[in-house]
């Protein structure tokens, strides 16, 4: 999702300078005039594109003090950065009081206004984060954790809103990688065990010779090499839920005595005189068709009846392909903040390549290839170059993959060019595309675009495949855009 910024001033020139540096760091700018403005812009359907206020605190009408307080009341995690022409240290700590993110006096460099900019985005994105883990720490996860809203994830939340109403076993299936643990993890948050023990439990991944001990416990001298008591995973999660990951691979006399704990709710350690009562939700899930294993005598039917009591089939990702854009932009702003990068989303056409591929690994793999290309990426908004493992994908889409940016071509460095004076004359003194004409006001969208199509065809030489890809588009829609724009392309001799 592109980050918004709006900016809130009563000056116009001060408006349209930070509108100049904002727009040439690549954020979309809204405007107000006054706190009243603002506030009924936030409130409005585009209020909700919104990712941070730039806010003057010297306006006439409604202040930017009480603008502050009240943008908060109703979007308390929406970024805030106060500007002032005059600021003392009782006026910063007000504002910082009143939830400012950050502060300075203006007139400020485009370099300061940037930083300031991405340190608010980063540390909105870690706070978020950071609540999640809590939740999930906590056991109070919900389906508002998930992302997406294809029409096949609704489906999944309402039966596993419906689960969540009773203690009913749950089996939940699909693919390796599809998020069934964050589906049990939100029927746990939205239960009445909310907030209690969610204990995870991967059945494939145990060694057989300790599955038992794992699971129900052992007593102290039970066994060779039983040295201390143990209580098992049910005795943990005694009181809420136990996530039985991978279901299916559990053996055959393990199977058994699953069945007597979901039958008499207790459990049997190896070595006690007697059994332990348990009061644990089983949420159990598997990649495997369970009523196939049992038709082949891999899986026992009784236990199998036991444990799909309320079956949720979770859908694999190429069939809410939908989604993939929301996830994306959710992991992108996850790994900017912990890698401390500053991806500010996915090129166009590599979107729509990303959004077609059938992602065999399902959410687990589209995160993991995000998370690669932000650490590697050179530029601001990734490209097919930062997806190498996808290459065949991008080809038959007839993408170039080119070699990896160097950051003194892709003009996406940390700092934004010092172009944009924020007093006098604002036209850019280093750029050969102005954004300003004579007058300071900005010029039009086309003007500017045949300018920047103009350079790009002389820095390159008029090699049409690499200014198509310099400009972030396709070769047929540049040369559509010279027709437009009445251009010639010259090729050096």
């Amino acid at each position: 999702m592109v980050k918004t910024i709006l900016i809130v001033d009563d000056d116009p020139t001060q408006r349209r300078l930070m509108r100049a540096v904002c727009e040439k760091a690549g954020y979309p700018v809204l405007q107000a005039d006054s706190g009243e403005n603002a506030l009924q812009l936030l409130q409005s359907q585009q209020g909700a594109d919104i990712a941070l206020i730039m806010l003057d605190l010297r306006m006439p009408g409604l202040g930017g003090m009480e603008t502050l307080k009240r943008a908060k009341s109703f979007r308390e995690d929406l970024p805030v950065i106060v500007l002032t022409a005059q600021g003392g240290i009782d006026t910063v700590v007000e504002a910082m009081q009143n939830g400012a993110a950050d502060f300075f006096v203006k007139p400020a460099s485009p370099e300061r206004v940037i930083v300031s900019i991405k340190n608010a985005f980063n540390m909105t994105t870690l706070k978020g984060e950071v609540s999640r883990l809590k939740r999930k720490h906590d056991g109070a996860m919900g389906f508002r954790d998930l992302v997406g809203e294809s029409a096949a994830l609704r489906h999944v939340m309402r039966l596993g809103e419906r689960a969540a109403a009773s203690n009913i076993p749950i089996l939940i299936t699909g693919e390796s990688g599809t998020g069934k643990e964050m589906i049990a993890r939100a029927i746990q948050g939205s239960s009445d065990r909310a907030g209690r023990a969610f204990i995870t439990v991967n059945c494939g991944a145990i060694p057989e010779n300790l599955v038992e001990s794992i699971l129900f416990g052992h007593e102290k001298g039970s066994f060779t090499g039983a040295s201390a008591k143990h209580i098992g995973k049910f005795q943990e999660a005694d009181g809420g839920t136990i996530f039985l990951d991978e279901v299916g691979e559990l053996p055959a006399d393990m199977q058994v005595k699953l069945l007597r704990v979901l039958q008499e709710g207790e459990v049997d350690p190896i070595g006690a005189k007697r059994p332990v009562k348990v009061d644990v939700r089983v949420i159990s899930a598997t990649n495997r068709n369970l009523a196939e294993e049992v038709k082949n005598g891999g899986f026992r039917e009784d236990l199998f009846y036991r444990l799909n009591v309320f079956p949720i089939e979770v859908p694999c990702l190429r069939d809410r392909r939908e989604d993939i854009p929301a996830l994306i932009d959710h992991f992108i702003g996850r790994y900017n903040a912990e890698e401390r990068r500053d991806v500010r989303g996915v090129r166009h056409e590599v979107l729509e390549v990303l959004t077609a591929f059938n992602w065999p690994g399902n959410v687990r793999q589209l995160e993991n290839t995000v998370f690669r290309a932000v650490v590697l990426a050179e530029g601001a908004y990734l490209a097919a170059e930062d997806f190498p493992l996808l290459a065949d994908a991008f080809a038959e889409a007839g993408i170039e993959q080119g070699p990896p940016l160097l950051l003194e071509d892709s003009g996406m460095d940390d700092a934004p060019p010092a172009a944009l004076p924020l007093a006098g004359n604002a036209e850019a003194v280093d750029s050969p595309v102005a954004i300003f004409d004579r007058e300071g006001h900005l010029r039009s969208l086309q003007e500017i675009e045949k300018d920047l199509i103009e350079v790009a065809i002389a820095t390159y030489e008029g090699k049409m495949s690499e200014v198509a890809r310099r400009l972030g588009m396709g070769r047929s829609t540049l040369y559509r855009k010279l027709r437009e724009h009445d251009l010639e392309v010259k090729r050096a001799s």
